[in-house]
C-alpha cells in the first residue's frame, strides 16, 4: 500500500515538473499577449472553449475584436488547430483572390455531410466547380433575377407589411424576417410557396423549423470538446444525433414532395414547355 502511495506521489511530482518546464519554455519563446485566444500548455484553448462554448459566437467576436488584425490562432487537443479571422482583407484573399488554396477540408465536409451531402456548400475541387458552373448559369439569367424581385415585392406587399401593421403586441423580428427570407428562397429555388410568413401551422413552417434545427444541430458538431463523440451518439442514435436524424428526414421528405410535384407538372405541360423554350 505504501509502495503505491509513493509511486503515485512520484508520478504527480514528475508531471508537475513537465508542466512547469513546458510553461517556462512557452513563456520564454513568446511574450504574454493580452489579445487573442488564451493558449495554455498541453490543453491549448480548450479551457476557454469549454467556458464560453454556450456563447461561442459572442466569445469569438469579443476575442477577434481585441486583436489588432482581427485574427486569432487557436489550438485544441485532438489535432484541432486553426486560424479565425474577421478581417475583410483576409476574407477577400481567401474567398475571392485565392479560393482554390483554401478548401473546406475533409473534416469540415464529414461534419456536415449528413445534412448537406456533397452539394455546392459542402464540396471541394472539381465537384464544387461543376456545381458552381451550373448554379452560376442559372442565377445569371435575367428572367430569374426578375422573378426573384417580383417574388420579394409580392411577399412584402401581401404578407410582411400587413403582418407588421396588424401587430398589437411585441414580436420577434428576427423570426419574422427569417420566415420572410425562407418564403422567398423557396419560391426562387423550388417555385413553391411554403407560406411560413402566413403562420406557424403550415407544412412549410414545419419544413422551415426542421431545416433550422438540422442546421443548428449539424453546426453543433463543431463544438464538441471530444471531436469523435458525435459519431458515438450517431451510432447509438441518441441525444442530438437522433434529433438531427429526425430533422433531416423531415427536410428530405418535403424536398422529395416538391421534386415529385415539379416533375409531374413538367410532364403534364411538356408540350407548352418546349414551345416556350423555342420562343425564348
Amino acid at each position: 500500500m505504501e509502495f503505491f502511495s509513493l509511486q503515485s506521489l512520484l508520478i504527480f511530482f514528475l508531471l508537475s515538473l513537465i508542466y512547469l518546464y513546458l510553461h517556462f519554455q512557452l513563456s520564454k519563446k513568446k511574450p504574454i499577449s493580452k489579445t487573442g485566444f488564451k493558449i495554455c500548455p498541453l490543453v491549448g484553448t480548450l479551457l476557454e472553449f469549454l467556458k464560453h462554448r454556450h456563447r461561442f459566437l459572442n466569445w469569438t467576436t469579443d476575442v477577434l475584436t481585441s486583436c489588432p488584425t482581427s485574427t486569432g490562432v487557436y489550438h485544441r487537443p485532438g489535432n484541432i488547430d486553426g486560424i479565425m479571422t474577421a478581417n475583410p482583407l483576409n476574407v477577400k484573399h481567401m474567398l475571392k483572390q485565392n479560393f482554390d488554396n483554401y478548401p473546406k477540408g475533409q473534416q469540415f465536409i464529414s461534419l456536415l455531410k449528413d445534412f448537406l451531402g456533397q452539394g455546392i456548400f459542402n464540396s471541394d475541387g472539381n465537384l464544387w466547380k461543376v456545381q458552381r458552373k451550373t448554379a452560376s448559369y442559372e442565377f445569371s439569367t435575367k428572367s430569374l433575377r426578375n422573378f426573384a424581385m417580383q417574388s420579394a415585392r409580392e411577399e412584402i406587399q401581401t404578407r410582411l407589411i400587413p403582418l407588421l401593421k396588424n401587430m398589437n403586441h411585441p414580436i420577434d423580428l428576427q423570426d419574422v424576417l427569417e420566415r420572410f427570407a425562407f418564403d422567398n428562397t423557396c419560391k426562387v429555388a423550388f417555385n413553391v410557396d411554403p407560406a411560413c410568413l402566413g403562420g406557424h401551422g403550415t407544412s412549410g413552417a414545419e419544413f422551415m423549423q426542421a431545416f433550422e434545427d438540422a442546421a443548428t444541430l449539424s453546426s453543433g458538431r463543431f463544438l464538441y470538446a471530444v471531436p469523435f463523440l458525435w459519431k458515438i451518439k450517431k451510432l447509438l442514435n441518441i441525444g442530438s444525433e437522433r434529433r438531427l436524424k429526425e430533422s433531416i428526414s423531415t427536410v428530405h421528405d418535403f424536398a422529395e414532395k416538391i421534386i415529385r410535384s415539379s416533375r409531374g407538372l413538367k410532364k403534364r405541360q411538356g408540350g407548352r414547355t418546349r414551345i416556350c423554350c423555342r420562343d425564348s
